[in-house]
Parts: C-alpha cells; structure tokens; sequence
C-alpha cells in the first residue's frame, strides 16, 4: 500500500448470543515480520478518532497496524437503544471480541496491544486472560479501579451531552453517536460498578508494559499507572506534564519516541533470550 491509508473493512465476530459487525483498517501490511501493533480506543472513541495517530506511530517504528472500532462505536454494530453494558463489559471485549477479531481477520501471531483509557483496561485484562497472544503492551491513561475524580467528570460529560454539543461532535466519528456514549456513561455511572477493580488480574500479565499517564488527567489520577507497576514487574512508566487524558493527542510526539523505544527494546531482549538461530 506504500504508505496509503487502507480502505475500513468489516469482520463478522461473535459475541455471546449475536453475531457483531466490526469496521477495521490495516496499516501498512506489506511490512511484513514487523511488529503487529493493536490499537484499543477509549470509552467514547471508535477507528476514526484515532485520526493519524496510528499512521504516524506505525511509520515511526516500522510497525504493521490494525485499528477497529468496538461493538457500539464507530460504524461497527450499534448498541441497541435498550440495550446496557453490564459491569463486565471489559472482561467481555477482552476475552470474547478481541480474540474474535483477531481470528476474524486471520492474525495467529502475538501481538502489541496499544490501548488508551477503556481500551487500555481491555488490553491488559486480555493479557492476563490470553498471554500467549500478547507480546507487550502500551497503555495510555488505563483504568485498574474506580476513582471519585472519575465519576465526576463523566458526570460533567453526560450534563455535555444533554445540553452542549458534545452529541454533534460525537456524531462526526459514529454513526450512532447515542449508542456509543449512553452505553459508556451509564454504566460508568451505575452504582454497581463503583467496585470494579482489576487489581487481581494484573498478576497475571506477563508480558512488557508502559504505562503512561497525564499529570492533569480529568479521569484519573497516579494511582492508576503506579497501581500496574506495583503488580506487573518491570513495567515503565511515564508520566507526562502538560497532558490530560489523552497522551497521543497532548504529547504526540514523546508518546510516538517512547514508544518505539519500548517496543524495539523488548523485542531486542525478547531475540537475546532466545538466541541465535
């Protein structure tokens, strides 16, 4: 494809009881033997809020890609009105579609899981669960329980939806923009999921991590990224002034040069332990 973007495909992936229809997009496929990199987006993301962030890291390292959008974001299947996301929901995508996905479209190799805020919790909750597909993993503003400063401000996210313009901004990147933000709000704001916590998984996640946070996160604070490095040893860490939520749109540039450093550092030690051919 020389450098091209590829054209949005579709993959049919079951998911419990249904079967869901999942928009994807490779990146650069032809590199063939490089780092296959995963991106997971956030909580009210999809594939095209991504933007070129994928593009500009893949190019950057050498790396193959793949994006997608997650059941009810994006142009995948929509949620349907009635439809609520239950306290397990980040289990369910780590452990049923993203391996459905992944099968899908024909990928039988580890790969490097990129995950930022939600999607950084399904990475590593789909390390832990599948750690044999997983060669590392970056995690952007991840979320291992849940904080106050959390709940408040999707508290002022949803008084955004209902009366500012978040819904129309939302609606240039989904095709149901109700589906992707009522199925993230409410159950964040559920009291039931308060005491979601991951903590116990992460001792099971083999495999390099770096974790990067925001110093002026509005979804979370610290207690997030050092909460993975006191459970998953050797996992690095950076943590980054000026920056909010959203590290690859704060800090592009420091998240694309960390990144590549970690990801071709591990693989370097990865080809040491195994030793020459």
């Amino acid at each position: 494809m020389n450098g091209e973007k590829a054209a949005s495909a579709f993959a049919a992936v079951p998911w419990g009881d249904r079967t869901v229809r999942l928009e994807y997009q490779w990146i650069a496929p032809e590199r063939e033997g490089a780092p296959l990199v995963v991106f997971l987006h956030e909580g009210l993301g999809s594939l095209a809020m991504w933007k070129d962030f994928p593009h500009q890291l893949c190019a950057a390292g050498g790396f193959r890609g793949l994006v997608f959008s997650r059941p009810g974001y994006g142009r995948s299947t929509p949620r349907a009105p009635q439809e609520a996301w239950g306290v397990d929901f980040m289990h369910q995508q780590a452990q049923q579609v993203l391996p459905g996905l992944l099968a899908a479209v024909g990928v039988r190799e580890p790969v490097w899981l990129f995950g930022h805020s939600d999607g950084a919790s399904i990475a590593l909750l789909h390390a832990a669960a599948c750690a044999h597909n997983v060669r590392g993993l970056v995690v952007l503003a991840p979320h291992i329980l849940v904080e106050d400063i959390t709940v408040r401000n999707i508290e002022k996210a949803r008084a955004a939806y209902q009366a500012g313009d978040l819904r129309a901004r939302l609606g240039r990147y989904h095709d149901d923009p109700d589906s992707a933000f009522w199925g993230w709000n409410r159950i964040w704001l559920d009291p039931a999921f308060r005491t979601w916590n991951i903590e116990a998984e992460l001792a099971s996640v083999d495999a390099p991590v770096l974790a990067v946070q925001g110093l002026d996160d509005e979804y979370g604070t610290l207690a997030q990224i050092r909460g993975i490095a006191q459970r998953v040893p050797g996992t690095q860490l950076l943590e980054l002034s000026n920056c909010g939520h959203s590290p690859h749109r704060d800090r592009p540039a420091d998240v694309v040069r960390e990144t590549v450093a970690f990801v071709q550092a591990a693989d370097s030690r990865a080809r040491t332990a195994v030793g020459p051919a």
